[in-house]
């Protein structure tokens, strides 16, 4: 059986680490924006600094890809996780932009629920990311994962439900749908990274 050789290069797995604080810093402020009282111009002004930074740390990951001659695992497997953990940013994103663009002023409570499913997973993946050299206990991180896109699921039903129960006016469901269509999104984009870390962990053991 032939061997790998696979270099001893900490930069790829430090970027993907400082892409999932990224997101943990994303969702603390999804979840200030939907807090009572909130300034959601501030919180939007400092979501897109941090979508930017996120932007620049996934940049760097891809130029390191183009320039190095050996990867520490497979190249598509590289850009998929860094687009993966990309995507979870603008999803994020995507949601604070919504509040603000359509002047939503009272959220539904329910909503909280599904950014703590999204906290949640921001701070799984952080901690899983750093592990990513070892390539060792994984599994309990793409399972919870899981478990946690489950429940975002069921809050998804819940919520949509909730909105088409005729306590709300036309022109808010159709609002407030976006919103909760973007934060289950988010939801999804998790569960993608940690399916794409179980494929690289697969491969690599």
């Amino acid at each position: 059986m032939a061997l790998r050789f696979r270099p001893v290069d900490s930069a790829f797995y430090q970027l993907f680490a400082e892409q999932a604080q990224h997101l943990v810093v994303g969702a603390a402020l999804l979840a200030e924006m939907l807090a009572e009282g909130s300034d959601k111009d501030d919180v939007a002004a400092r979501m897109r600094a941090a979508e930017h930074d996120a932007d620049e740390t996934t940049h760097a990951l891809i130029r390191r890809v183009n320039s190095t001659f050996v990867t520490p695992f497979d190249r598509e497997d590289i850009y998929a996780l860094a687009s993966g953990l990309d995507d979870v940013m603008d999803e994020m994103d995507e949601v604070v932009d919504l509040i603000l663009l359509y002047e939503v002023k009272m959220l539904p409570a329910m909503l909280s629920q599904q950014v703590e499913v999204l906290q949640r997973c921001a701070e799984l993946t952080a901690d899983a990311m750093p592990r990513l050299q070892a390539m060792q206990s994984l599994e309990e991180y793409w399972i919870e994962i899981n478990r946690l896109e489950n429940a975002g699921d069921k809050n998804h039903r819940r919520t949509l439900a909730h909105l088409f129960s005729g306590e709300y006016k036309t022109i808010e469901v159709l609002k407030l749908k976006d919103i909760v269509e973007s934060l289950e999104a988010a939801v999804d984009a998790f569960e993608k990274v940690a399916n794409i870390v179980e494929t690289i962990a697969v491969k690599e053991s």
